[in-house]
């Protein structure tokens, strides 16, 4: 890093305070002033603190010491002044829950590297920044951090420049540096697979690339080589203005014949040869291991096309003939998935495997932590030969609760799970709704969080093995979670064990037998072995709950195509009779339903005798599609992919995949269209620290809406404001535009409403469009910070809110709501303010 004599941090303390400069090569900020939050305001995704909501508003000022905060509901805050130790680290109150203020003078335009550990994001002269929120973890005694991937370049004005940090780890610890070079890379942001001895290597890296310049940069590619590997060139893609994005770059040749490592150089250049591209490179270690060492591999993911690795403890079995069973171990917060293998005895008959969450912390194995489990058993099972009748499902800590709630979602994918210390949901370990006295439009909001719920999908479980795991003086995890878990299985399930370590911890090993026994616990192990995955035309009976059939729908030959009351819990209880060619049971709450036929005689009728009614039908394909309307079922031909169903079925969290891109409007105001770049960048940025993303930012000016039109899109804006806007959201029943929303026959007037909504993509059969919308600066900002990336946090198909939100108590929210089942806003539900 450079020397940057020319900048000022500066304490607002009093106007008697001289500046202090630095000189050292990293600019710790030392001095700052603190206030504290009321914790209310991290419990519900529309919660705004009154200082968010005046940065929204643009009457924010600097903050002087005793300057006090009014909170609706709370006791007033007061800004105080703070020190950082000698390591550079605030602590304190408003670090566990509060802001942090700092002046940064510049005696002329320049960018920085800004380096934030501990906090959520930060206000950088008004303008949300990612943050470094989990690199304080368990580093109380030293102050070398953790997950230290949330560089971001900033653009630091001539004279002041006001950072204000948002913190909720209990720490903080901000370096302002001087970049190495206008475009360079970031080495601590690096994803690397193994290479396997008698492998040939055709894998996927990634690295971040931070753009510290002013401009847009379209032609960069990476090039990689190294020791026995071919020169291979990855495009960039876009890199919008001081901004960072994760790049993914192609290794290709022979693995040596022997475990040994390979240094991979890494260089930026530009495509078209006529620019020059001034960066330091970068290098890259390679790992070559046996084909029975622990290892990583990647994979592309279809959500963001980012580049993501899972770990793998392979079977100890060198008989091609032999399929091992085949383990997925999800692990819990903190923990990488190499870690989470390592700590598995290597089993004989067994494959291990731990993908990653997408980081460390990552989604708690919900919404895209779900995902990428799914993304993870399907590359897995491309590359490795493995027994499909023998599939597992275990997990510690979070990764306790990745068991309940992935094995409740999918309960015919595994024939036994083990949660270790596993939690049950958000609601029963670390709410974030109500307790009492919900509004109506809280309640339907809160339809979004059922899926997370075990306790709800516990029924799913009546087939599936289960082995519990909980160390009974556990300190992270209440103990009270398993036996709650244990008791509600008692009345129902005839296959389940719960085994409380006595005196046991959180994380615990009593045997020296390689292993850790809270994860690699031998009874359980032995309970998975006696348990196998029928085949389909084995079941007959299947019973099944879900509350988004686009998260989970399907259970053998049964799938819940679509709800009449969306996002509520759906359950079938069927039973097959391939003798007498009959299908009978009971529904609830479901639509749409389709049943698997495959194993029957096309020709022959098939007898439905559901909810009381029968009917009789010929399947003409594979699957019999049933209908139920005004309480009559029917059959009928296969649904139209334009409506809700398995495959796009919301709420606004489901537009955030399929490759999607973020789109930012360029036809507002100066002001207007700076938000909707720095807001498209804060969401790629969050995604990226929070989920190893790769998100392509792109203007409106640039976007071709009728290329890749199965590619999901977000647009940030409104109609008058971004210009993609009629092409994607023309049709959409959902309108935002200057000083108005209309929703179907509903229209809000005014300046200060904000919306997020989805709807399908115009001429494609699976894509969505998003919208992160308002009618004017001030409902635009509001939505900021709002968490939609991240788990636990509910948000339906559409919501409508103002700036009364920063008064608390749910005020503020016009609109919340389900389109029905052709998107419409009329056969949908809505609660009105």
């Amino acid at each position: 890093m450079k020397r940057m004599t020319s900048w000022t941090i500066v304490l607002l303390l009093s106007v008697f305070v001289a500046p202090l400069v630095f000189g050292a090569e990293d600019r710790i900020i030392r001095e700052a002033l603190a206030v504290r939050v009321p914790r209310s305001f991290q419990r519900s995704m529309l919660a705004i603190d009154p200082i968010e909501l005046m940065i929204a508003a643009g009457t924010w000022k600097a903050p002087k010491p005793g300057d006090s905060v009014t909170f609706p509901n709370a006791d007033p805050g007061k800004w105080e002044r703070v020190t950082a130790d000698a390591n550079g680290w605030f602590s304190g109150p408003a670090m566990g829950d509060g802001y942090v203020y700092a002046l940064v003078k510049s005696d002329q335009d320049r960018p920085a590297v800004l380096n934030g550990l501990g906090d959520a994001y930060v206000f950088v002269n008004g303008e949300p920044r990612m943050g470094g929120k989990y690199a304080v973890k368990e580093i109380y005694e030293s102050w070398e951090p953790r997950f230290d991937y949330g560089q971001v370049p900033v653009l630091l004005k001539k004279g002041e420049n006001r950072l204000l940090f948002r913190c909720t780890r209990g720490r903080l610890k901000v370096v302002l540096s001087t970049p190495a070079a206008p475009v360079l890379f970031n080495e601590k942001d690096v994803t690397l697979p193994d290479a396997l001895v008698g492998e040939t290597i055709e894998a996927w890296g990634a690295i971040a690339i931070m753009n510290a310049t002013n401009r847009v940069l379209k032609d960069l590619v990476v090039t990689a080589a190294g020791e026995g590997l071919e020169p291979t060139t990855s495009e960039v893609g876009i890199l919008q203005p001081f901004s960072v994005r994760k790049i993914g770059f192609l290794m290709r040749g022979a693995a040596p014949a022997q475990p040994s490592k390979i240094s991979v150089q890494l260089a930026l250049k530009d495509r078209t040869g006529r620019g020059e591209v001034s960066s330091p490179g970068a290098a890259a270690t390679l790992e070559c291991k046996s084909q029975l060492q622990n290892h990583k591999r990647t994979f592309r993911s279809g959500i963001d096309g980012s580049v993501q690795y899972y770990a793998v403890n392979p079977a100890q079995n060198r008989d091609p003939e032999f399929r091992p069973a085949f383990v997925l171990s999800v692990h819990g917060a903190a923990v990488e998935a190499t870690n989470q293998a390592g700590s598995y005895e290597n089993k004989s008959w067994a494959h291990i495997v731990a993908p990653t969450n997408r980081r460390p912390y990552g989604f708690d194995w919900e919404d895209w932590g779900r995902l990428d489990a799914l993304e993870v058993m399907a590359d897995f099972t491309r590359r490795y030969p493995t027994d499909p009748e023998r599939v597992y499902l275990t997990g510690h800590s979070m990764g306790g609760h990745g068991a309940w709630i992935l094995g409740a979602q999918f309960p015919d994918r595994f024939a036994a799970i083990g949660p270790s210390a596993g939690w049950i949901s958000f609601r029963t370990y670390a709410s974030r709704q109500k307790d009492e006295g919900p509004t109506d439009i809280e309640k339907l909001t809160s339809r979004a969080l059922l899926q997370g719920d075990t306790l709800a999908l516990v029924r799913n479980f009546e087939d599936v093995g289960v082995y519990i795991l909980h160390g009974e003086k556990d300190e992270s995890v209440p103990v009270a979670q398993s036996r709650q878990m244990a008791k509600t299985l008692g009345e129902f399930h005839k296959d389940f064990v719960y085994h409380e370590e006595k005196d046991a911890p959180h994380w615990w090993d009593k045997s020296d037998e390689p292993g850790t026994d809270c994860v690699d616990w031998a009874p359980m192990f032995d309970f998975f072995a006696r348990h196998s995955l029928p085949r389909k035309e084995m079941v007959r009976e299947v019973a099944f709950a879900t509350s988004n059939p686009g998260i989970s729908a399907q259970r053998q030959w049964a799938r819940i195509e679509a709800q009449a009351e969306p996002l509520k819990l759906s359950s079938i209880r069927l039973r097959f009779d391939p003798g007498a060619k009959r299908f009978g049971g009971t529904t609830q709450n479901v639509a749409r339903l389709a049943l698997d036929v495959s194993m029957l005689d096309p020709a022959a009728p098939i007898v439905i005798d559901i909810d009381g009614q029968k009917l009789t039908a010929t399947a003409r394909q594979a699957m019999l599609w049933l209908y139920k309307k005004d309480s009559t079922w029917s059959a009928g031909d296969p649904p139209s992919p334009s409506l809700k169903g398995s495959h796009r079925n919301g709420p606004f969290k489901d537009a955030f995949r399929n490759r999607m891109a973020f789109v930012y409007g360029t036809q507002g105001t100066g002001e207007e269209n700076a938000w909707a770049f720095g807001k498209a960048r804060f969401d790629a940025e969050i995604f990226q620290y929070q989920g190893n993303g790769s998100v392509e930012i792109v203007s409106d000016r640039d976007f071709q809406t009728a290329a890749e039109p199965d590619r999901n899109v977000i647009l940030y804006g409104n109609a008058t404001t971004n210009r993609a806007w009629k092409a994607l959201l023309g049709p959409s029943p959902v309108q935002c535009e200057k000083g108005r929303i209309t929703i179907g026959t509903k229209t809000f007037n005014g300046g200060n409403l904000a919306c997020l909504f989805l709807q399908p993509r115009p001429g494609s059969d699976v894509a969505c469009v998003g919208a992160v919308a308002g009618t004017g600066i001030l409902g635009m900002r509001l939505t900021n910070t709002r968490p939609y990336l991240a788990a636990g946090y509910a948000v339906p198909d559409v919501i409508v809110f103002d700036s009364d939100i920063g008064k608390g108590s749910g005020r503020g929210i016009r609109l919340a709501g389900f389109f029905g089942l052709d998107w419409g806003v009329g056969s949908g539900e809505f609660v009105w303010e």
